[in-house]
């Protein structure tokens, strides 16, 4: 897929200019649109990134996941990927690639053919979510009464009969109003949602015995407030807690990820 190059119109405003300039020299920009998955969002990049930094959180001990916030899907793709689902545009891609094993170089593991993966990945969002191979969509608010009883249905199995998740992503933000202290209570408000929601829906250590089971990764944007609610919220809930800024994430953005592993339940 091309990079626009027509020019802009004269009504566009300059700061809309130079934003427009600034994105499209941006080189995960550019990666995403002529990446062989074809990635919805530039956000995938950062998933991927943190997940090769940070133990391989996606894969290790993951046969359920839930992503809260999906849309567009990014997120959702590199998901089914690294659990080994494909898409015929990205096989096709693959297939005139004669210089790199593009695949092998993303998941980390060759693929020739199409293939069925393992596991159950749940995308959940107000917004429509276009289909993507081995992801489950749901239109949805994820906290209205009903989201967390369909989601548990779409992810039971015999080996999960209580449709619990491994693995609960969130990549949520809210629009940005230039006012830090509404925006501050904004990204605060969605972590704690997002946190009720772990409450009742992530596997736990002592459900599987290991340390470092149930993972959450979630966004934030900095400030004391979202410092606190790490402190009293997921540090005394999980084994491991740790502050993620992968490259891929604007330099000038505020924004960050607790990667959280080793769900205890709630201890206080």
């Amino acid at each position: 897929m091309p990079l626009p190059t027509a020019p802009l119109s004269k009504s566009v405003p300059p700061s809309s200019r130079a934003w427009l300039a600034s994105h499209f020299r941006d080189p995960y920009v550019k990666a995403r649109l002529s990446h062989p998955a074809q990635f919805r969002s530039r956000s995938a990049f950062k998933l991927i990134e943190m997940h090769e930094q940070y133990g391989s959180f996606l894969t290790r001990d993951v046969q359920t996941v839930v992503d809260l916030g999906a849309a567009p899907g990014g997120w959702s793709q590199v998901v089914a990927g690294k659990m080994g689902w494909t898409t015929e545009a990205e096989m096709e891609s693959l297939a005139e690639d004669k210089t790199r094993d593009a695949y092998e170089m993303l998941y980390g593991t060759k693929n020739e053919q199409p293939q069925r993966g393992r596991g159950t990945i749940v995308a959940a969002d107000l917004l429509h979510i276009p289909p993507i191979p081995g992801v489950r969509t749901l239109q949805i608010d994820f906290l209205s009464p009903e989201a967390g009883n369909l989601i548990r249905a779409m992810l039971m199995s015999p080996s999960n009969p209580e449709g619990k998740a491994d693995l609960i992503l969130s990549d949520m933000a809210a629009n940005f109003t230039g006012n830090q202290a509404r925006d501050t209570e904004a990204s605060l408000d969605i972590c704690l949602a997002v946190y009720q929601f772990v409450k009742t829906n992530l596997r736990t250590v002592q459900e599987t015995g290991k340390k470092y089971s149930g993972t959450l990764l979630l966004k934030h944007f900095a400030h004391p407030l979202l410092t606190q609610f790490r402190k009293e919220s997921l540090e005394p809930n999980f084994h491991y807690v740790i502050f993620c800024k992968p490259d891929a994430s604007r330099k000038g953005s505020a924004e960050g990820y607790w990667l959280c592993k080793g769900w205890k339940g709630v201890q206080r």
